[in-house]
């Protein structure tokens, strides 16, 4: 194959016809509906962030310093960041109701090679996702059982790095098996599972700044910006992880009812219901307790704990464990229908693509879980959720690159959505999500370059010569000698 002919193959997109005749032919059920699907964005959107993610940049690390109480700016401009992304996603969704989300919107609009690297890398973030929440969760968990009396030891509770005496974290471990149970079970039951529980998270959240406002003390906003104005942007970096949780709830269009109605929708509200709970919640937060006292791992925990509120803290990191599980489960779902895509177009093998009788991908659901579960029982917090934002990011850049050249490129596309102020909406995003990822260290520059490169060896030796788009792909004939089967 000549140069010109190889270039050409990278750059190769899916057409749209043929993502209506996979739609139409899914083997994935169709049973989420507008209120669902609204449910499992807010489910990935509000959760860490609120739980675990406030208090730890408003506490500080030893590598960030301490934002306080303008942790307040950090969401806001990491919302702002966001919402330019959800309308591109929301343009896409509407269009392109398939599984696999920013890594199809980048196939379709930019190429093979590029919807590859989103792909490929949603598969690594999204696992890392999970075990940040997991490692949340476990915070919360220590907490409620500190609350009645029960101490777990360290080596069970803390990871080697975090210097008290740790080796693994064992209810991380733990609580990624469970939400890899639960969304093995199907859509339609984690679909329940999630409005379910959703609801109960904004209960917990609205009751949480309902009580806490009661306790807020004026001196804890004095200084507000404790470290000046440049690390509220490094934190907007970090938090950026609790903006985004549409992203993997687009991943699941295939398995809605109307996908390119309900779709834009869903995002949209999602997006606004999370932002207002999250800018009330930091206030309160922050306002309870005094940012150098706030514990990083169970924030409200201890803002309660610190005005005489015990019950109340225990309550909380109850209920905490349950809200945190839903984000858990949305990114799960976001990185199985991924993969799923992905082996779909050919550019993984086969095997992962198989669904049981009720629609799962079982197997890549049970690796994903696994692979979760060992992020969390051996990395800190910090360096998973900044490992994740940095590939979220990196997904938000192209999709607002393609939702710009998809604009131009095919004009009388059927858009069921179409977003404002086009180009300046998408180019604001570009332009922010560059911004942030910029703000993260080198360390996770360079462990997401590794992961990239890895992925671009996968691509060469398997995804381009089994492509779907590759008429001389061994898959074709694998597909014709199954229909001849059936």
């Amino acid at each position: 194959m000549g140069t010109d002919d190889q270039r050409r193959s990278l750059l190769r997109k899916k057409p749209i016809t043929e993502i209506d005749d996979e739609v139409s032919g899914s083997k994935l059920f169709k049973s989420l509906g507008l209120w669902q699907l609204t449910a499992i964005g807010v489910g990935g959107i509000i959760g860490v962030g609120i739980f675990s993610l406030a208090g730890l940049v408003a506490h500080g690390s030893e590598t960030s310093p301490a934002v306080g109480p303008a942790v307040l700016f950090s969401f806001l401009i990491a919302g702002l960041a966001s919402a330019a992304a959800a309308l591109s996603y929301a343009e896409f969704a509407g269009m392109i109701p398939r599984a696999g989300s920013a890594y199809t919107y980048g196939y379709v609009a930019l190429g093979e090679i590029i919807g590859w690297f989103i792909g490929w890398d949603l598969l690594l973030e999204y696992i890392a996702i999970v075990a940040v929440v997991a490692i949340g969760i476990s915070g919360y968990f220590d907490a409620f059982l500190s609350g009645i009396g029960i101490t777990m030891p360290d080596w069970m509770t803390s990871t080697a790095d975090e210097g008290r005496g740790g080796l693994i974290n064992l209810p991380a471990i733990l609580v990624c098996l469970v939400v890899t149970f639960i969304l093995s079970r199907g859509t339609k039951a984690f679909g329940r599972f999630e409005l379910v529980a959703v609801g109960i998270k904004v209960l917990l959240i609205l009751f949480i700044i309902g009580l806490g406002v009661f306790f807020i003390n004026g001196e804890n906003y004095d200084p507000f910006l404790p470290s000046g104005f440049g690390p509220v942007f490094a934190g907007a970096a970090t938090v950026f992880f609790a903006v985004f949780g549409y992203d993997a709830m687009s991943t699941a269009a295939e398995e809605a009812k109307d996908g390119k109605k309900h779709m834009p929708k869903a995002i949209i509200l999602s997006l606004i219901i999370a932002m207002l709970l999250y800018v009330a919640a930091t206030l309160v937060l922050t306002g309870m307790q005094n940012y150098t006292d706030i514990d990083p791992t169970a924030g409200f925990a201890s803002a309660f704990q610190s005005v005489g509120l015990p019950v109340v803290a225990t309550i909380i990191s109850v209920f905490a464990v349950l809200s945190i599980l839903t984000v858990m489960l949305t990114f799960l779902l976001g990185v199985t229908r991924v993969w799923f895509s992905m082996s779909r177009d050919g550019l993984l093998p086969r095997w992962f693509s198989r669904t049981d009788r009720r629609g799962v991908p079982q197997r890549v659901t049970w690796i994903a879980g696994a692979a979760a579960a060992v992020f969390a029982g051996i990395l800190p917090i910090k360096q998973v959720a900044d490992l994740t934002n940095i590939g979220i990011l990196a997904a938000f850049i192209v999709v607002c690159v393609s939702v710009i050249v998809f604009r131009y490129t095919k004009p009388d596309e059927p858009r069921s959505f179409r977003l404002p102020w086009m180009p300046v909406v998408p180019a604001f995003g570009v332009l922010a999500s560059g911004f942030l990822i910029l703000q993260l260290h080198w360390e996770t520059w360079l462990r997401f370059g590794v992961w990239l490169v890895i992925g671009l060896i996968v691509y060469f030796a398997y995804g381009r010569r089994h492509s779907l788009l590759n008429p001389d792909s061994p898959r074709h004939e694998q597909l014709r000698r199954e229909r001849q089967v059936e």
